[in-house]
């Protein structure tokens, strides 16, 4: 018992610390995309808007915020070990869903792309690389995890769904601050004007079963590993 309480501690430690490294990447690259904006001139607030309209920054800045409460929770309440409570372990294991895409989709389909001037590497790693790991392991390894119903993986396909047709509606309708385009894509995959309607197409189906996939994986391990009741 006192094993599983130290191991508990030491974890919900890390998840505060990677809560931290996350929110510090998230900073640094927000404050280089906002800092390039205004030494060339371009539009801030397009920026700012198109900052947060990318997956990436949207999952993890959710991640950040979730395990930060999941730490902050274990401290605040005496160090008792226990499941999270159904709410926040179903929230959990979306934003692990998230980030684990985020990781996949960058490393399969993004990693040979030229960076952008502003993008500061560093951060660019934490975001896709080391987030999304600590994600994996704290699915893997964390204490207090919660066996969810099924229903938690379906649901987990609202916030990206919501994402996807806030961006192809935006998109049309955004000047691109940098080429000066009548539209701008957060991500070269779905823009229809570079490979045609039908390979965006289905991007957004690849994607979307791979989210359902990967929600699915996630609830499965949790449903192996974790606790049935509070």
């Amino acid at each position: 018992m006192l094993r599983t309480r130290e191991w508990a501690v030491g974890w919900n430690a890390a998840r505060i610390a990677a809560a931290a490294m996350i929110a510090v990447a998230v900073i640094a690259q927000f404050v280089s995309s906002v800092t390039g904006a205004v030494e060339a001139g371009r539009h801030v607030v397009t920026i700012v808007a198109n900052f947060f309209s990318f997956f990436t920054i949207l999952s993890n800045v959710l991640a950040a915020i979730v395990l930060l409460i999941v730490g902050v929770r274990f401290f605040v309440r005496g160090r008792r070990t226990g499941p999270e409570p159904l709410a926040l372990a179903t929230v959990l294991a979306w934003v692990t869903t998230y980030m684990l895409v985020t990781g996949v989709v960058y490393n399969l389909l993004l990693r040979g792309l030229p960076l952008q001037p502003e993008t500061v590497p560093w951060s660019n790693e934490i975001l896709h690389v080391w987030g999304p790991l600590f994600l994996l392991l704290d699915l893997l390894l964390g204490p207090g995890r919660r066996r969810l119903p099924w229903r938690a993986a379906l649901t987990a396909a609202i916030f990206p769904i919501a994402w996807v047709i806030y961006t192809m509606l935006r998109a049309p309708q955004i000047t691109n601050p940098t080429t000066g385009a009548p539209y701008w894509y957060p991500y070269p995959f779905l823009d229809p004007n570079a490979a045609g309607w039908g390979s965006v197409i289905f991007y957004i189906v690849a994607i979307a079963v791979v989210i359902v996939g990967f929600a699915f994986g996630t609830v499965a391990v949790g449903r192996r590993r974790g606790i049935r009741s509070a």
